[in-house]
């Protein structure tokens, strides 16, 4: 099963899309850019693991690569 959430790979800008169900929720910057994204999807931040695979799928490395 596919995790909900796609971290796709760093753009020249070092900008990651981040989607929903293949819905874009915008472009992270940063780590915290991403928990704010799913926060506003409505996801309690306390229960938001970035490492979580059933989560969030980081394409292009995971969440220390960002360039």
């Amino acid at each position: 099963m596919t995790p909900p959430i796609v971290v796709h790979p760093p753009s020249t800008t070092g900008a990651r899309k981040v989607t929903a169900h293949a819905e874009s929720l915008g472009f992270a910057h940063r780590p915290e850019d991403v928990v704010e994204f799913l926060r506003r999807a409505g996801l309690d931040p306390a229960d938001i693991q970035l490492d979580d695979p059933n989560l969030i799928e980081w394409r292009g490395g995971g969440p220390d690569v960002w360039e």
